[in-house]
């Protein structure tokens, strides 16, 4: 399946990577040479992606600007947000608006960051994903491989690929990796207008219908300024064997 259509949830305050966020939207920093917003961007044109909705709030006219300024690559709708939606309301928006299809489309966090295994995540996704068995797709990580504080995990899998939550005091093998693909049907009956993933999530997961694909490359969780500084200094040492 190729997947013509994405999301990149771009609009939060970041307030956790203060101060580097003070004036600049979150995706708009800069990892490995490149934003995270243009990384994202370049993955998701690089397995057919051909429009792009990007949600804006916090600094809006610094992403809009950043945004019309690339120069070729895959459409770009904007959705400015003047009152946050969250993540779920965000692409539920999208959809009521045309921008996302009716086919399944990427919904990639604007802060996600992620070297690929043998073959592109995306690609995996989009391989993986089975229309009949499945509402949603995300990718997880080990949480044991992440070298940043990830609290306790976020789920669990079954052999057939379908999650369920961390449990009370358990420490769940996999943390979401900020990627899904999604059927439109996920969100039929949405609640209310600004609304988290999470409460789409759980309905899909008391269907069955909620499964996730373990990432076989790196993964950077970047929450604080020294996530960033570690995952610049992992890829500099991937790149030259040298630290800095």
């Amino acid at each position: 399946m190729t997947v013509r259509t994405a999301m990149l949830l771009a609009a939060g305050l970041g307030t956790r990577m203060r101060p580097l966020t003070a004036a600049l939207p979150k995706p708009l920093l800069p990892l490995g040479g490149r934003t995270l917003l243009d990384h994202a961007i370049d993955r998701l044109e690089a397995v057919g992606v051909e429009r792009i909705v990007v949600n804006t709030h916090w600094q809006a006219p610094r992403m809009e600007a950043h945004l019309a300024a690339r120069q070729g690559g895959p459409a770009v709708v904007v959705q400015h947000e003047p009152d946050l939606l969250d993540t779920g309301g965000a692409v539920r928006a999208a959809l009521e608006a045309g921008h996302l299809g009716t086919a399944p489309f990427f919904v990639v966090n604007g802060d996600a960051f992620w070297l690929d295994g043998p073959r592109p995540a995306l690609a995996r996704l989009a391989a993986s994903f089975d229309a009949a068995r499945h509402d949603a797709l995300l990718l997880v990580h080990r949480t044991a491989h992440v070298h940043a504080d990830v609290g306790f995990g976020d789920f669990a899998i079954d052999p057939e690929g379908r999650v369920r939550r961390r449990r009370e005091r358990e420490v769940a093998p996999y943390v979401f990796a900020g990627v899904q693909l999604l059927a439109p049907a996920l969100f039929d009956a949405a609640p209310g207008r600004a609304f988290s993933m999470n409460r789409v999530w759980d309905r899909a997961i008391a269907t069955a219908r909620l499964a996730a694909l373990v990432h076989d490359g790196l993964w950077f969780h970047l929450s604080t300024p020294a996530d960033l500084t570690e995952a610049e200094t992992r890829l500099h040492w991937g790149e030259t064997g040298e630290s800095r």
